[in-house]
């Protein structure tokens, strides 16, 4: 089953990345903690919840999965985001705008935070072998390759209900995006920006869905982009031998295979200063 990249996370002013030893990296954005992972150990994934583009406050949190099956968080706790202490049995986290879900190894999902728009209602979700959060609605995929959504549908990004075989699944702000079996890429939601432009997508084996961009790597390590690139967020297509990526809210993120990560887009809050970074690795 494919996923999305548990190495690495973008949210919309930090990075977060997961070393081969179980420490965490995290550069950019500090205002409320959600760097501070620097005694984290035993991790073997990270997710990096975004800001909502519209509030512009700078608050997000980093959260971090253990491989005993409890979950880490740090950052902005306002709505309840980072209260996973008590969670056991996940398998994977994902983080959205003021949010967190875990997926447990039953395959039910909880979920913490704000839920005003219904984006935590995934009580009723079974089965489920991936998850994803954007920042209004949440996104699952089942053991039988079709999705679920739950959360603000205004631009149809929950629309994903004749979705089939998919191995991955993305959310990002007013889009959502599935990768199936056979490489090709599906994708649902708001198309002005030409986010949702993936459908001659091919050979693609990870995915990645930002605020208004999505980017894709192939088989071959080559990366794909669609989408806003006003921060030049876009511009990966010189990329080679990677393995994971993450896209932010305007910056992208790429994994190479020997550990070191390059970065694309805004760098105004360091979320881009990745250079020194080594030992990066998928779990």
């Amino acid at each position: 089953m494919l996923a999305i990249s548990s190495a690495l996370a973008a949210g919309r002013r930090h990075s977060v990345g997961r070393r081969w030893d179980g420490t965490v990296l995290a550069v950019g954005n500090t205002a409320s903690a959600e760097c501070r992972v620097e005694r984290w150990e035993d991790v073997v994934a990270v997710a990096a919840g975004n800001v909502h583009t519209a509030t512009n406050t700078g608050r997000s949190h980093t959260v971090g999965l253990r491989s005993d099956g409890t979950a880490l968080a740090t950052g902005w706790n306002g709505d309840g985001q980072c209260d996973v202490a008590g969670w056991r049995g996940v398998t994977a986290v994902a983080a959205g705008w003021r949010r967190t879900l875990g997926l447990l190894a039953n395959g039910r999902v909880l979920a913490t935070g704000r839920s005003s728009e219904g984006q935590c209602d995934v009580q009723s979700w079974r089965e489920m072998v991936v998850v994803s959060c954007g920042d209004w609605h949440s996104v699952g995929v089942r053991s039988d390759g079709t999705a679920l959504a739950t959360g603000n549908n205004r631009r149809g990004q929950c629309a994903v209900e004749g979705w089939r075989d998919l191995a991955a699944i993305s959310a990002g702000y007013l889009h959502t995006v599935g990768l199936r079996a056979d490489g090709r890429a599906v994708a649902a939601g708001d198309r002005s920006t030409g986010v949702c432009e993936v459908d001659d997508w091919e050979d693609v084996v990870a995915l990645s869905a930002g605020s208004y961009h999505t980017v894709g790597v192939t088989a071959s390590g080559r990366v794909l982009a669609a989408g806003d690139n006003s921060y030049r967020q876009c511009e990966v297509g010189d990329w080679r031998d990677i393995v994971a990526v993450a896209a932010g809210s305007t910056h992208t993120l790429g994994l190479r295979a020997n550990g070191t990560v390059v970065t694309a887009g805004n760098n105004a809050d360091r979320q881009c200063e990745v250079d020194a970074w080594s030992g990066v690795q998928l779990p």
